[in-house]
């Protein structure tokens, strides 16, 4: 169980010396037991007292490394079982199923495929991060298919066998990419945690069922294994989501160091068919898998996916931004038109992307919000004429175009007369509601 503030205090120096931050060390101890502060920032601590305090600061869900390169993530560590709590830290990843044996011609293809599988939104850029390679019975055909995702692509590896013999073979054969072994179940854990502890590579521990999944944890970590990943082995729908929550629940709400680490499901063994397995990988994504398994990957199934993880796995306190500011789009010079908008992302991407699509040249002034859409912050008081008219002579575009227009959105038509009175001379054009129609508005002038 993790330690209380005053358990914690106990242990730490009491030098009240405010080189962590705060001004007393209970102070301190208080931020360290909520997760608020990190045991790094006391510069006195003793070794010992480092040691029983190591609980404490740890993470009821252990943070699991995979991977390595442009794609390598962190799965777990998170301290909430609701996001409107705190947050959820590190998103669900997706791996795609391949099997071993698989033509070499056909991996190279499907590998170009899913890696075109890439989306612009909000300017992150959204996609998968890891192939499932799943042996077949041919030691030579696992290795080799192993090897090749591993240095042919940028995805990360799940290798999954229950021969030790050839799990060994292909976590040498991917290198440096540190993959994902698949799974450590009753009758071959001492085997496959020697070789995960031997490779330093992550291990799923696989049963059936959330209680047999407890001694075998136990069993691994006290070989010294510490990065583990769950899988109770559930594959009916609802028995399923019962584990996931059940497993987060234990962790979070009553410490159970048995349970605290992220989750792998496998939609793919649970369906028939793509859009079925993306249904139910949505829940889990939900409700609280770490890692999902697919059959397969389809721009049309995988996008829907990776919007929801983006959704979900984006702080709810503190709205998605960008920066105030001039924005230049399509080369503008000092005749080209200023528009203005908030500095909410959705809006800002939206309307930058409607100016490109319309090849005409234009100024984008983005204020600040506090990340509320147009109207939302005209509402709040946020986007009135007053200071958004401040803005505008504040932001330094009176030194870039000639003219003295400025286009506003047409949902905060009602802001012209004051935004008049604090740009004298000023024209204020109302522009369209919706921003699909900026492009013909600005062909228009």
């Amino acid at each position: 169980m993790a330690l209380t503030g005053i358990q914690i205090f106990k242990l730490l120096p009491k030098t009240n010396c405010k080189e962590c931050g705060v001004p007393t060390c209970l102070a301190f101890a208080m931020n360290l037991a909520s997760g608020k502060a990190g045991l790094d920032q006391c510069p006195y601590v003793s070794e010992e007292a480092r040691n029983q305090l190591a609980e404490a600061s740890a993470p009821p869900i252990r943070p699991v490394k995979i991977g390595a390169g442009v794609r390598a993530f962190t799965t777990g560590g998170e301290t909430v079982l609701y996001r409107h709590e705190k947050t959820f830290y590190n998103p669900t990843a997706f791996a795609a199923l391949v099997p071993a044996s698989i033509p070499a011609a056909a991996l190279a293809k499907k590998l170009k495929e899913f890696n075109a599988l890439q989306f612009e939104r909000v300017g992150l850029n959204l996609r998968p991060q890891m192939i499932a390679v799943k042996d077949t019975g041919d030691k030579a055909a696992f290795v080799q298919v192993a090897k090749t995702v591993s240095e042919t692509s940028e995805f990360n590896c799940i290798l999954i066998t229950d021969n030790a013999e050839n799990m060994a073979a292909a976590v040498d054969a991917c290198g440096k990419k540190r993959p994902l072994m698949y799974a450590a179940t009753a009758a071959n854990a001492d085997a496959m945690g020697n070789i995960a502890k031997e490779k330093d590579a992550a291990l799923v521990v696989k049963a059936d069922s959330v209680e047999a999944l407890i001694p075998l944890v136990d069993k691994l970590t006290g070989m010294g294994i510490k990065d583990l990943v769950l899988d109770p082995g559930s594959r009916e729908i609802k028995k399923a989501m019962e584990d996931q929550v059940f497993i987060r629940r234990a962790a979070l709400k009553q410490g159970n160091r048995s349970l605290g680490y992220p989750t792998l499901a496998c939609p793919c063994e649970m369906a028939d068919n793509l859009d079925v397995e993306t249904m139910l990988a949505a829940l889990f994504v939900a409700k609280y898998a770490g890692i999902v398994v697919l059959s397969d990957f389809r721009g049309d199934t995988l996008f829907p996916l990776l919007l929801e993880r983006l959704n979900i796995f984006t702080d709810p306190q503190r709205p998605m931004t960008v920066t105030q500011g001039i924005y230049d789009i399509n080369s503008p010079d000092e005749n080209s038109p200023v528009l203005v908008t908030s500095n909410f992302a959705l809006t800002y991407f939206i309307v930058s992307g409607e100016i490109e699509a319309s090849k005409m040249p234009a100024w984008l002034l983005v204020k600040d919000t506090e990340g509320l859409s147009v109207l939302t912050a005209w509402a709040a008081g946020k986007f009135n004429g007053d200071d958004v008219g401040a803005f505008i002579k504040k932001s330094g575009i009176m030194d870039k175009v000639k003219g003295k227009e400025v286009i506003i959105p047409g949902f905060a038509a009602s802001i012209v007369g004051d935004m008049e009175e604090e740009l004298p001379g000023w024209t204020v054009t109302v522009g369209p509601r919706e921003a699909a129609h900026i492009p013909a508005f600005l062909k228009s002038r």
